[in-house]
């Protein structure tokens, strides 16, 4: 018999400990993605069509380069925690949910690493 009232062990933060937080983050980078992918648009939209000289030339403006490595840090970890919470929610088996969630973590590690490589070589000018 546990002496802890019901409020006391109902103020965990779910099941896994991480819901709020999670919950904040997913709502956050949401938020950060709005004026972001407008910026990524429109740095897109300006770039079309130009040679590659013209483009490595863009990405080695600091503004530039920093707005597209934010864009994908945050769309990337946005994109992790949606993963996340749809893998959590419908995947039952214990063994099949680890090695799914597993899969998104370095999944979207890549290809994060993937685009920082390729926005910092061009902006770099290699």
């Amino acid at each position: 018999m546990s002496l802890t009232t019901p409020l006391k062990r109902a103020r965990g933060l779910g099941s896994a400990k991480d819901g709020t937080r999670h919950f904040w983050r997913q709502r956050l980078t949401a938020l950060a993605n709005i004026p972001l992918l407008i910026a990524f648009v429109f740095i897109l939209m300006t770039l079309l069509g130009r040679d590659h000289a013209t483009v490595t030339a863009a990405f080695g403006n600091p503004f530039v380069a920093i707005v597209m490595l934010a864009v994908v840090v945050s769309a990337l970890y946005h994109a992790k925690l949606g993963m996340q919470v749809i893998i959590e929610d419908y995947i039952h088996g214990e063994a099949m949910k680890f090695a799914l969630l597993l899969a998104n973590v370095f999944f979207t590690a890549v290809v994060a690493l993937t685009a920082i490589f390729a926005i910092l070589k061009m902006g770099f000018g290699s």
